[in-house]
């Protein structure tokens, strides 16, 4: 009689693509040596896949190419036994996607960050810590419940407790699990870390936070607007800047509100070319329901200290036990979704910035009014401008943002512009409310 069969343990090599959405190849765990050096093979097309599935037509790889998919061993997550006994444990591997030479392939959003985050180090003597915040929506079957309420907390305790779990597990190192304003909505959020491994962090919460639901048998949905009557979820990524030495340099006691000169180039940096940064920050037809005034987004470029309407916030510290207000100082970038790329929207952050920095950019934009209740001269005078009302508006700027783009890879910059094409056309026909639902259910 022939041995009983059971199912091998699997690891998976990833790649997190232009659309945030995470693929890869699985092999035998026990053969990870064999694709330690070489990696797997991978297909340039992949990256002008629309959230729809479909392949860009005017892309520009067609079916001719192949690359590889190179593992990055420090970045592996493994989760064990969750609530269901029964699933295979969670193991994958952030790769960066190369040439069959080894060398960087143009198209790669994690090769551009790590590129970036090089350029910080080398031309500005400057490390990049971040962290990213997640809003999400959790449906348990159960009744609605009280913004921020215990009784929310405790109808998602169960979820919420498996998740922290599994994030640890992972190596994420989770900070929180709260309820939020909206009905069945829930944030998550992490510690900092270094680099390249903040938006690998990113992605992480996003696939373990899937993995539990799907364990459990939860409906879950990290789109920006879920329905036409839903409140917003939104990504908030936490940005600060340390010298080589690990000492914080954004903030400064002696300014009025505490940004050292670097910061306030850096944040007028972002502020000049955030037009251009919603169609990667903001880069579905979705993600317009949530940029608008009152919102508790971002309607408008400009910089704020307790104010949750401006794109850019200058987060809150505190004194309490000793607290160094330094080592809490940053700054929040508001107008993001997850259903962005984490790779490419840090990565565009980070050019957006450095450029404020090298191009020494002044810093006017900046209010704690509701920019929308500020009428058009008052605006002006402060260097307020609207964002982007629509995709195509942000794919606009980006195309006319001359200095950004020429940070941008052409590889990159064609295959992204190609496949927003073809998602606008797929989904142009959709009214507000069928895009939230259709989004809801593709993030």
């Amino acid at each position: 009689m022939s041995a009983r069969l059971t199912p091998l343990p699997m690891t998976t090599l990833v790649t997190t693509d232009l659309i945030g959405i995470t693929r890869g190849r699985s092999f035998p765990t026990d053969e990870l040596e064999h694709y330690e050096v070489a990696g797997c093979g991978w297909v340039p097309a992949n990256s002008a896949l629309t959230p729809q599935d479909i392949i860009a037509s005017t892309n520009p790889w067609g079916a001719y190419g192949d690359l590889r998919l190179i593992p990055d061993l420090s970045s592996r997550v493994t989760v064990g036994t969750g609530p269901d006994a029964d699933a295979p444990t969670l193991d994958f591997i952030h790769g960066d996607i190369r040439e069959t030479d080894g060398r960087p392939w143009g198209a790669c959003p994690r090769t551009l960050l790590r590129d970036e985050i090089e350029r910080y180090r080398e031309t500005l003597g400057l490390q990049v810590n971040a962290a990213f915040e997640h809003e999400f929506n959790l449906h348990a079957g159960v009744a609605e419940h009280s913004a921020f309420s215990l009784e929310a907390q405790r109808q998602g305790a169960e979820f919420g407790g498996w998740l922290l779990s599994a994030l640890r597990a992972g190596g994420v190192e989770p900070e929180m699990f709260l309820p939020e304003y909206g009905k069945h909505q829930y944030e998550i959020t992490c510690r900092p870390t270094l680099g390249v491994a903040a938006a690998d962090r990113a992605v992480n919460v996003r696939e373990i936070s899937r993995e539990i639901a799907r364990q459990m048998g939860l409906a879950l949905s990290f789109a920006p607007k879920t329905a036409a009557n839903a409140v917003c979820n939104g990504v908030h990524l936490h940005i600060s800047l340390l010298d080589l030495a690990g000492q914080p340099v954004l903030y400064d006691a002696g300014t009025i509100n505490g940004l050292s000169q670097i910061g306030q180039h850096w944040a007028a940096g972002v502020l000049h070319y955030l037009p251009a940064l919603c169609a990667f920050t903001a880069p579905t037809p979705v993600s317009y329901e949530r940029l608008q005034p009152h919102h508790w987004s971002a309607s408008y470029a400009c910089l704020g200290q307790q104010n949750r309407e401006a794109a850019l916030r200058i987060c809150p510290t505190v004194t309490l036990g000793g607290k160094s207000v330094a080592r809490q100082f940053n700054l929040e970038f508001r107008a993001m979704d997850a259903t962005a790329s984490p790779h490419l929207a840090m990565a565009a952050l980070l050019i957006a910035g450095r450029l404020g920095i090298e191009q020494r950019l002044a810093l006017n934009a900046i209010t704690d009014e509701i920019p929308d209740s500020l009428n058009d001269e008052q605006r002006k005078a402060r260097g307020i401008v609207a964002l982007p009302a629509s995709l195509a508006q942000a794919l606009d700027c980006l195309r006319d943002s001359g200095a950004f783009n020429e940070w941008l890879p052409k590889p990159l910059l064609d295959t992204y512009h190609a496949l927003k094409t073809e998602e606008l056309a797929l989904t142009e026909q959709l009214s507000p409310a069928d895009l939230c639902e259709h989004y809801a259910r593709l993030y």
